[in-house]
């Protein structure tokens, strides 16, 4: 929660001295908050985050020794009460939804009158998350797909990881295109077993035959050794 008694610190970071001048301006005329810093290097904005410990930094995307999201990144890792306002001349999606996630708590685009980038700081400051209306609906749109996405990678990634060591022999063998005779002779195994493995491998898989395994396990991240055609069949 804000202490409303306590005067708001502000750091500014953006290549362009002259647009850094103009937000300074604006920020000393239309609020009372204190521009602690400013800096058109992201480098030197990050040491500035840790000798200052700023309430809020407005942070542009587009830096050219370090970019705005990697800077982002950076200060989250520095566990402070820092929140941090991307600014940015894009309204693209997958920019804003990068930003977020690393750790932004806004994200205001630089065409945008100056009485919303206030609104903006105010917002983020309170605890809240600010995204201007204009790109609201998209933002979610494409945060919902995203997500989406992410949860069935990480369902992939839990499938695999509930093989056996002996069944990811068996599926690695699959993948280099071996038939279940061979894989039992350089395992040291019966064909029967073998078998037996592969059909565990499909169920843990939610898959119903070979090809399908394999094509499943090499597009969630499964690492061969060996680069033989995956597809030989039985």
């Amino acid at each position: 929660m804000r202490d409303f008694n306590k005067k708001l610190r502000v750091l500014l970071i953006d290549d362009n001295a002259n647009h850094l001048r103009g937000i300074k301006e604006l920020i000393n005329l239309e609020s009372s908050y204190d521009v602690v810093g400013t800096t058109t290097s992201a480098n030197l904005g990050i040491n500035l985050i840790k000798k200052y410990h700023p309430d809020i930094v407005l942070m542009d995307i587009n830096m050219p020794e370090k970019d705005g999201l990697q800077t982002i990144q950076a200060v989250s890792k520095l566990n402070l009460s820092t929140k941090i306002i991307a600014l940015s001349g894009y309204d693209d999606s997958d920019l804003i939804y990068r930003a977020m996630k690393l750790g932004a708590r806004g994200y205001v685009l630089k065409t945008m009158a100056s009485v919303k980038l206030i609104d903006a700081i105010e917002e983020v400051a309170s605890g809240k998350i600010y995204l201007p209306s204009v790109l609201t609906t998209r933002f979610f749109e494409y945060f919902q797909t995203n997500a989406k996405e992410e949860a069935k990678a990480a369902e992939g990634e839990n499938l695999l990881s509930s093989l056996t060591s002996r069944e990811n022999e068996v599926l690695e063998l699959l993948t280099e295109g071996i038939n279940y005779k061979s894989i039992a002779g350089k395992l040291i195994i019966s064909e029967t077993t073998v078998k037996t493995h592969v059909n565990n491998i499909f169920q843990k898989l939610q898959v119903n035959d070979r090809t399908n395994a394999v094509l499943y396990a090499l597009s969630h991240g499964f690492k061969t050794t060996n680069k033989t055609s995956a597809m030989t069949t039985v």
